[in-house]
């Protein structure tokens, strides 16, 4: 899957969530989306990390320490 066809999917989930709306004006959207994003890739990233935090830090371009913060903010680590 290329970079391309990612982004291409959040446009496609991007519309389907405005036509849901039917006219109802969105608030947050912006976290809302940081938010339904970055669950996910933490998890696949600490998955094929091996749950490496160094290496999956690295593979985020993140300091390892707010990989860290981030975990624990979604409760995949304690």
């Amino acid at each position: 899957m290329s970079k391309k066809h990612i982004e291409e999917c959040v446009r496609t989930s991007l519309e389907g969530y405005f036509k849901d709306l039917r006219g109802t004006e969105p608030d947050g959207m912006y976290d809302m989306m940081v938010r339904i994003v970055e669950r996910p890739l933490l998890e696949v990233v600490m998955q094929q990390a091996e749950h490496n935090q160094s290496r999956a830090a690295t593979w985020l371009g993140l300091n390892r320490n707010t990989l860290r913060k981030k975990l624990v903010e979604h409760k995949l680590i304690k």
